[in-house]
């Protein structure tokens, strides 16, 4: 999952909100609780694909950081 579906995610998790916030306002409570759980998924795996890209930077940093050292090229330290 990447970046842009997440996105995608967040933007589907928005107009589930919305359209769970105006079947309340119409009295719809069974469909106003699906479009919340369905807000609630699409958020999740938004957060999901971030965590994934932000631990997979870190690991990136991580093996760039190992390799200057390897190389004996200076710190910053």
């Amino acid at each position: 999952m990447s970046l842009e579906e997440a996105g995608r995610q967040l933007e589907a998790a928005i107009h589930d909100a919305r359209v769970a916030f105006d079947c309340i306002a119409l009295d719809e409570l069974d469909r106003a609780h699906t479009s919340a759980i369905t807000a609630r998924a699409a958020v999740d795996a938004a957060e999901y694909a971030i965590r994934v890209e932000v631990e997979q930077r870190q690991a990136q940093q991580a093996r760039h950081d190992q390799e200057g050292q390897d190389t004996g090229a200076p710190t910053t330290e």
